[in-house]
């Protein structure tokens, strides 16, 4: 990373895991085999577990480095497809992960359906060879550059019943992709739409009528890791030169880093879960609420750091930079990969049990 950074072949960010798109970064990494950890040798991966790549992906995220075009496709593409995907699409698709030569998008919410998964109206009837979708989807974070883009759409049934999960490769001429920019005027989020898009047999993700679940499990892997809570910290670390140690936001900054610590402790065992195939534990759900509503804490911490009267020197056009992107992208952290709303339910829900 420092050799990266001493060379200027990246430029860190905030949310570097969602708007740093670099598909170069990407390759570098999956040449020194830092991508897809735990997926098996023979797929290119290291026989590793979660674990390992939580290390990675902290010290990734704490530089700001631009992962965001491998970002999904490691996270829960890869592992869905180990898990549920047949030897031909494990034997396609995972070494291109590994490579960092896989660009994946993931089509789960609904304009409809708002967090409701089970509502979703994208259907997918059958057809000669394979299947037809209509529908759209929204929110699908780098569809406009991805390869493929995993669509859940309702092939029979009600409710939870009836989902079935379909590999959607890209560019495709019946699938419309429109832009849903930031205020401001970035661009990673998207409109998806389907007209009667074709699916064949080959790319079902699993087992017909099986989507819900495997949807679950893959926000699963979505809503862990590190960058529900490390996401702002390239800005905190730019903010510290010319902070006097007796500052008074110097103890809040403290305190920050006491949170973060206790956030990587609880992901610690949120990893143990992942790795035993736990992936219901409300744990994930908990991290994932209560490390994102400290992010968007963090911001107001940062402008703080800025102001503070004991600073012998301004803050740098670096932080300053860092800054206003990370108060473009606060809004979304405890929205994406479900909202702390619906996580306080599955959490309550699972504390009755």
């Amino acid at each position: 990373m420092a050799l990266e950074l001493d060379e200027q072949r990246f430029t860190p960010h905030c949310d570097s895991w969602l708007i740093g798109f670099d598909p170069g970064f990407s390759q570098r990494l999956g040449e020194q085999g830092l991508i897809g950890l735990m997926l098996p040798t023979e797929f290119g991966g290291r026989g590793l577990g979660v674990a390992e790549r939580l290390v990675v992906s902290e010290e990734l995220l704490a530089f700001g480095a631009p992962v965001a075009a491998h970002w999904f496709a490691e996270r829960q593409f890869a592992p869905s497809i180990l898990r549920h995907g047949t030897p031909d699409q494990q034997r396609e698709w995972l070494p291109r992960v590994t490579a960092g030569q896989a660009w994946i998008a993931i089509g789960l919410s609904e304009a409809e359906a708002g967090s409701d998964l089970a509502a979703i109206r994208t259907r997918a009837e059958k057809v000669d060879g394979g299947w037809a979708i209509t529908g759209a989807k929204l929110w699908s974070s780098g569809a406009h550059t991805a390869h493929a883009i995993v669509v859940l759409a309702r092939t029979s049934g009600q409710r939870h019943e009836g989902l079935t999960q379909f590999i959607v490769r890209l560019p495709n001429p019946s699938v419309q992709i429109r832009p849903i920019p930031l205020i401001s005027g970035e661009h990673h989020f998207n409109e998806v739409s389907f007209d009667s898009t074709f699916v064949p047999d080959s790319d079902v993700l699993g087992t017909i009528g099986s989507g819900w679940t495997q949807a679950m499990q893959e926000l699963a892997f979505e809503r862990a890791g590190p960058e529900r809570y490390l996401s702002t910290l390239p800005l905190l670390q730019a903010l510290l030169p010319g902070l006097d140690a007796g500052a008074p936001s110097a103890a809040d900054l403290g305190r920050c880093i006491s949170s973060i610590t206790s956030f990587r402790t609880v992901n610690q065992r949120v990893v143990e879960h992942l790795a035993t195939g736990n992936t219901a534990a409300i744990d994930i759900a908990m991290l994932k609420s209560l490390a994102t509503s400290f992010e968007q804490g963090t911001v107001q911490l940062a402008l703080d750091l800025v102001a503070d009267p004991l600073r012998s020197t301004p803050a740098s056009r670096k932080a300053l930079a860092l800054l206003r992107e990370a108060q473009y992208q606060s809004p979304g952290f405890t929205i994406r990969g479900g909202t702390n709303e619906v996580l306080r339910g599955i959490i309550s829900k699972g504390l009755m049990r």
